[in-house]
């Protein structure tokens, strides 16, 4: 038989909506968690005593409020019952025997044997009610036991003197008033239980801090020495793996990679080296066999410059492949180089402003980083008239912009000229050269020392390149 549109079963908007609950129910504890990273603190050292802490507030928070929801409350109530039953019993006693005026017996009674200091009032009206405690467990503990128990007119106050509770009984022809102590009445030695979990967490937390400290301090201490590495300067003298057994095993690993990086570049730093010496030999020779030998003059002079653009070819692609990284950070003077930027400047009839914002001294590997500089700045002497250069020094870091009036670079090659060997056709070539490694070294050395260079629009209307790097 065929199941037309009403022989379906109801309900299935209701399983619909249960699917979509199901299905948004990940995202939004995704968001949540992503709203917690938001506002949770980003050093290990924070993360770690919010772990250590949080549990510990959150337990003494349940154990505190189990305590003072179930014992507290409990102990006052039942101290509050059996003082009002003290009263309870004082008040049958003078309606048993009143014939007994002034009740001296009854109040030496209540006096000796149930801490009770009885006093009988004339029959004035009683106080008008006080203002009610915020938190009083022991005033509603006693109004309700009164009630109960006596169910007479009453007036209490436990305000007043912090260490006597003073009850009022309306009775016939006279007013019963009793100060008792609230230590009686009032599980007063609550407190003590509070100070000593309060007490005793925050001796814990003394002792618990610095060992977390100790044990978070050779992990900041492996990323410094990771992040000197990879800025190209030396490790700190003292860095040695310590901590726990991972953070230790971290700290051999890197070690171990830091020694292998060295020895592959010392390794290829020689080879490189061996293979210049040949290549420059072969090149000496072939200079001095021209030399000796006859022919025309046009000839010779040409094969000369052939053999300089070898050479010179030759000394950038060991450059590059060298680099830079087997020196030592030291002290450059961006104040001298300036004036030397000046004289280059004036050789070249070039117009060039330079400024400096902050510390002229940086600390970087001298050789490599003016060789930097010099790429990044002779390029822009090469194709512009106008050239401007800023330095920022502050916090740390350098910041060197260059500005210049050249024809610049299109805005879809500014990434690509960062490759090796790649030249440009168009109206700016970046190497005069010919082997297109002056901004891949430019990079290359920004890179080693931490930082990068980025190529812009310049508001000259040529090329902005801006160097930043730690210092």
């Amino acid at each position: 038989m065929a199941t037309t549109q009403l022989d379906k079963p109801k309900g299935g908007g209701l399983g619909d909506l249960a699917l979509r609950t199901l299905r948004a129910m990940p995202r939004a504890w995704n968001r949540f968690w992503r709203l917690v990273a938001l506002y949770m603190p980003k050093r290990l050292y924070a993360r770690s005593l919010i772990i250590v802490i949080a549990p510990m507030i959150l337990l003494q928070s349940v154990v505190a409020f189990v305590f003072m929801e179930r014992h507290w409350q409990t102990v006052t109530q039942r101290l509050s019952q059996a003082t009002i039953a003290d009263i309870a019993a004082i008040i049958d006693m003078m309606e048993t025997y009143p014939h007994d005026a002034d009740y001296a017996n009854i109040i030496r009674i209540a006096q000796d044997r149930m801490q009770l200091k009885v006093d009988l009032l004339p029959p004035d009206p009683l106080p008008p009610p006080g203002p009610k405690p915020f938190f009083s467990i022991l005033d509603t503990a006693l109004s309700s036991e009164i009630t109960r128990q006596i169910n007479r007119p009453f007036w209490i106050d436990t305000v007043g003197n912090s260490n006597v509770v003073e009850v009022r009984v309306q009775l016939e022809g006279k007013v019963l008033r009793v100060f008792v102590r609230r230590s009686q009445a009032y599980a007063s030695n609550t407190h003590i239980f509070l100070i000593w979990m309060v007490g005793t967490s925050l001796v814990l937390l003394m002792i618990a801090i610095p060992f977390l400290r100790n044990q978070i301090r050779p992990i900041l201490t492996l990323a410094e020495a990771a992040e000197s590495f990879g800025k190209g300067r030396p490790m700190p003298r003292d860095f040695r793996p310590r901590g726990a057994e991972e953070v230790r095993r971290a700290g051999f690993a890197f070690i171990q990679m830091r020694e292998r990086i060295e020895r592959q570049i010392e390794q290829r730093t020689a080879m490189l080296t061996g293979v210049s010496h040949d290549l420059r030999t072969i090149l000496t020779r072939f200079k001095l066999q021209l030399a000796l030998a006859g022919g025309k003059s046009e000839t010779k002079a040409a094969l000369n410059q052939d053999i300089d653009d070898m050479q010179s070819m030759l000394e950038g692609y060991l450059s590059f492949a060298r680099g830079e990284a087997a020196e030592d950070t030291g002290r450059f003077d961006l104040d001298a180089y300036f004036q030397k930027l000046g004289e280059e400047a004036q050789l070249r009839k070039c117009k060039l402003s330079t400024t400096l914002t902050g510390d002229p001294t940086v600390h970087v590997r001298p050789n490599a980083f003016a060789r930097l500089m010099s790429n990044v700045i002779g390029n822009a002497f090469r194709y512009a008239k106008t050239v401007e250069v800023h330095a920022n020094h502050g916090r740390g870091s350098l910041t060197v912009t260059i500005d210049d009036d050249g024809p610049g670079i299109a805005l879809d090659k500014r990434e690509e000229v960062f490759k090796p060997f790649l030249r440009l056709d168009e109206a700016r070539n970046l190497d005069a050269s010919g082997t297109g490694l002056g901004l891949s070294i430019a990079r290359d050395i920004a890179r080693s020392h931490g930082g990068d260079i980025s190529l812009e629009d310049s508001p000259l209307g040529g090329l902005r390149a801006v160097i930043k790097v730690p210092a």
